[in-house]
This record gives C-alpha cells, sequence and structure tokens, in this order.
C-alpha cells in the first residue's frame, strides 16, 4: 500500500476558537496513528485568523508527546522567517525527545503577508538565500568538526528526516541537487507538478540522505457517506480559498447548504480560480475517493500521498480521514 499521510492545516472554525483547534489536531492525530497514517505534519502560517500552525515547532511538540508512533513534522518550516541556526536547535531538540520520528519540512514562501513579514523582522528578499540557508541548516545536524565555532544543541548527530517543499521548479531542482526528498504543494499549487516532477527525477543526486528520488504529493481528500455529503464538507475549503483569494481571509466557514450554492455566492472568475488551485482533489464518497487517488496515482506515480481536509466540524472531519484510509486500502 503506497503511505499516506495528514496534513493539518490547524483550521480554527467559525464559532470556535484555537484552543479548540489545538484539542482537535490531538484528537486527529491519534486517530491517524490508529488508522495506519504513516506522518501528521503541520505548516507555518502568519495573520490568518482560520490557520493556528504559526508556532509549527510547539505544535509538533504538542502531537509528538501525545502520539507513540507517526512521525511528526513540519510542511513546512519557511526558512526565510528564521535563522537556520534557531531551526536546527528546536529540530534538534524534537529529535532528541521524540528519537526517528521528526520530519522537517522547508519551505522558500514566507507563509503570509508583506505586513507579517516585517512584524516577523524579515524581509522578502530573504528568499535569496534559501539554498545556502538550507544547506547551513543541515549542516548543524552533521558531527561537530574540530574548531567548528557554532554547534546546534542538540543537533549534531539527531535523527530529523530533512526535506524540501515546492510548488515550482525551484524547490525541485534544488531538493534534486541536495539530494532530499520533495514534497509538491499540489493541494493548492498544481500548475507546475509534472515539470517539477520531471525535473526532480531527472536531476536527483543520490546523497547520504536519500539513495533515489522520493516524492510525496499532496491532495485535497474530503471523504463521506455519499458523494453529495461529501461535496457538500468541501464548500468549507472552497469558500476558505475563495475568501482568501479576494483579499477576505477569515476563520474556517461553515459550509453551504449544497455543494450547488458557491456558484450563486462567488464570482466566476475566483471560482474558476479555486477550481483550478484545488483541483488536485478526491471528494466523495470512498469509492469515488479511491477511484479519484487511483487515477493521479498512476498519473504521477508519487512515492507517497499526503492528506488535507479543511472541514468545519470535527466529527465529520475524523470520519473523513477515516473513510480516506478505507478507499486507499480497497474493498474488503
Amino acid at each position: 500500500m503506497l503511505p499516506v499521510s495528514i496534513l493539518d492545516l490547524a483550521p480554527v472554525g467559525e464559532g470556535r476558537t484555537p484552543a479548540d483547534t489545538f484539542a482537535h489536531m490531538l484528537e486527529l492525530a491519534r486517530l491517524g496513528e490508529a488508522l495506519g497514517y504513516r506522518r501528521f505534519w503541520l505548516a507555518e502560517h502568519h495573520n490568518m485568523p482560520g490557520i493556528a500552525s504559526a508556532a509549527t515547532a510547539v505544535l509538533i511538540a504538542h502531537v509528538a508527546a501525545g502520539t507513540r508512533s507517526i512521525r511528526v513534522g513540519a510542511g513546512g518550516v519557511m526558512l526565510p522567517n528564521h535563522a537556520p541556526l534557531q531551526v536546527a536547535e528546536q529540530f534538534g531538540t524534537l529529535g532528541t525527545l521524540h528519537p526517528g520520528r521528526i520530519d522537517l519540512g522547508l519551505g522558500r514562501a514566507p507563509g503570509t503577508d508583506q505586513a507579517a513579514t516585517r512584524a516577523l523582522r524579515r524581509s522578502y528578499s530573504a528568499a535569496d538565500e534559501f539554498p545556502a540557508d538550507v544547506f547551513e541548516l543541515l549542516s548543524y545536524f552533521e558531527p561537530v568538526r574540530p574548531g567548528q565555532a557554532v554547534q546546534a544543541v542538540p543537533g549534531a548527530g539527531v535523527d530529523v528526516e530533512a526535506w524540501i517543499l515546492g510548488s515550482s521548479l525551484f524547490g525541485a531542482r534544488l531538493a534534486a541537487t541536495l539530494g532530499l526528498p520533495y514534497a509538491f504543494a499540489s493541494h493548492f499549487a498544481p500548475a507546475m507538478l509534472e515539470p517539477a516532477l520531471a525535473a526532480y527525477r531527472a536531476d536527483f543526486r543520490p546523497s547520504p540522505r536519500l539513495a533515489r528520488p522520493h516524492v510525496m504529493l499532496a491532495m485535497n481528500v474530503v471523504a463521506a457517506d455519499t458523494d453529495a455529503e461529501a461535496a457538500r464538507l468541501f464548500t468549507t475549503q472552497q469558500q476558505a480559498f475563495a475568501n482568501l483569494r479576494s483579499g477576505r481571509p477569515g476563520l474556517v466557514p461553515l459550509p453551504l447548504a449544497s455543494a450547488a450554492e458557491i456558484r450563486s455566492r462567488y464570482d466566476a472568475q475566483v471560482l474558476a480560480t479555486v477550481d483550478e488551485a484545488l483541483s488536485c482533489a478526491a471528494v466523495g464518497a470512498p469509492a469515488t475517493v479511491r477511484e479519484r487517488l487511483a487515477a493521479f496515482i498512476a498519473r504521477h506515480q508519487p512515492d507517497e500521498l499526503i492528506f488535507t481536509a479543511n472541514i468545519h466540524d470535527p466529527a465529520a472531519r475524523l470520519r473523513s480521514f477515516e473513510l480516506a484510509m478505507d478507499a486507499v486500502r480497497g474493498p474488503g
């Protein structure tokens, strides 16, 4: 069976609080562990009322301490927002507390807007230093060299699995050059998926961390007992994305009464953008999800998949990940 994982966007729904989100996060991670999901990832975002994962390393510690075997990590840390030494110290600490379970996905985007970038005391130009920053960060996990002036404590020798994240050729080529696994953000930016995969696989150079190319692709997977109910639940994600693209980010909205209703709520041009951005999706009853996953896997040949489901109701969200795993395992 192809390994599958969970990307939790730490959604804060209308009528709920971040405290509710964190409690549900741990419940979802424990369910994922019991069902056989491989990883549970959280992504760094700032200045977004509907996403509560800004302090990504803190939440990774929360989830890892509340689970036993599932890998927990960042999908990802937006490295331009941080000094590489600080990230190495944080994840060296996490890797020491939870040996063999911590993943560190590294992204080049700021994960926020210009105002929050200034508040973080960073600049968009910091992204230009991304390759050098990744190299520096990874060096802190290597054995300490004689005369090394700066060390991550803990860091050297700690087992942290590093990934490059991306949605363009830049990240694909960097991951290939460094010999690292590559996770593509096809759940919201699928336009460059095929060229990026081709570049990564063609240019890959083996490294001590990875002998051959390894790709994980993200998908929106919303499963329910019927196709109609899954489509209705998916209107939460469609609305959230439409609001973001319209410059009105907010709390995660309630689903609409039916999937058809969204066409009367938003401008056709905005919806076209949403449909394109969320096109890597499997939405429906388990049989429908199974069919769409199979087609996606056949086309792109990933080594792993990671599912995200921005569903307002926590119980429906748990049920979605349960049904999604049923779809992955197949009938019987």
